[in-house]
């Protein structure tokens, strides 16, 4: 005797449950997991790290080589000593990877997110990686105009450059290597998301391009015409973040930017400048004078 058999209708099986692949979650970089309160404290953190690091690696400097500490013991190694400068210099690496690894942990909440698609690390389809270039390029074009009529002395970075061979080399690799990346991660990445999603995208771009001139300011105080040129580029950068919703444009603009004023710090080295010629605003002076721009 044959075993009947039940049959179901064709779409009697949509009554049962289907295994669904869950939804992957859309990244808005304009929209952060952290807030305004997360990223003032890891902008702080990054200028605490930026100036303990250097200030224990001159502490150590000075006890290796008997030195008793004291204010004007310390001033003198990081602006007379050779080797104290290039002591003070150097240890910014460690503080710039140190600050990198706490930027990854807040992004990323310690490895749970994406870091660079969270920041937004990527371009736009009008602007991609020639047109930063290209905007770099003339911000430094205007900067050495900028320079032609206000002039100015020597500022701290060129005093440090001139310092030694070794500084010079080391402050180039720095202003390329990961300035830009370590500055845009905090500024335009960390800061400026979670200050327009509060704000909104005016008073973000105002306060992350203020934030990061005066940052800068101290550094280039004798030279009217260097703080003009970094506000300047602060506020492009921040524009771009909020005009492209990425991140990626603003590094490509600030890496060639310090990029080819580093080319020239190494330039200067194999063919210096004449003796007593002012060397101000790391070196966007010798660019100047390749539009036939005079000081």
């Amino acid at each position: 005797m044959d075993t009947p058999t039940t049959s179901f209708p064709p779409d009697s099986l949509a009554d049962f449950p289907r295994e669904t692949a869950p939804a992957t979650p859309v990244i808005d970089p304009d929209n952060p997991p952290w807030g305004v309160i997360a990223a003032v404290l890891m902008w702080m953190m990054s200028i605490l790290i930026l100036g303990m690091i250097p200030f224990f690696a001159l502490t150590f400097y000075l006890s290796y080589r008997g030195i008793p500490f004291t204010p004007e013991s310390m001033e003198r190694a990081m602006t007379v000593d050779p080797q104290g400068i290039l002591t003070s210099i150097a240890s910014v690496i460690p503080a710039h990877l140190l600050t990198i690894a706490l930027a990854w942990a807040l992004v990323t909440g310690f490895g749970k997110r994406p870091f660079w698609e969270t920041l937004g690390w990527r371009f736009t389809e009008r602007f991609g990686f020639w047109t930063s270039a290209f905007l770099a390029v003339a911000l430094l074009v205007l900067g050495g105009v900028i320079l032609h009529f206000f002039g100015g002395s020597e500022t701290d970075i060129d005093q440090i450059i001139t310092s030694s061979t070794a500084a010079r080399f080391t402050t180039a690799f720095l202003a390329t290597a990961t300035a830009p990346l370590v500055e845009e991660l905090i500024y335009r990445g960390v800061l400026y998301s979670a200050v327009q999603r509060a704000l909104g995208a005016l008073w973000a771009i105002v306060g992350v391009s203020s934030l990061f001139a005066l940052v800068h300011a101290w550094q280039y105080r004798k030279n009217l015409g260097v703080i003009a040129t970094i506000a300047i580029l602060s506020f492009t950068l921040t524009f771009v973040r909020a005009r492209t919703g990425r991140l990626l444009p603003c590094f490509v603009i600030h890496t060639v930017f310090n990029g080819i004023q580093s080319a020239f710090i190494v330039y200067n080295y194999f063919h210096p400048e004449p003796e007593g010629e002012i060397k101000a605003g790391l070196f966007l002076t010798p660019l100047a004078r390749t539009f036939g721009l005079t000081f």
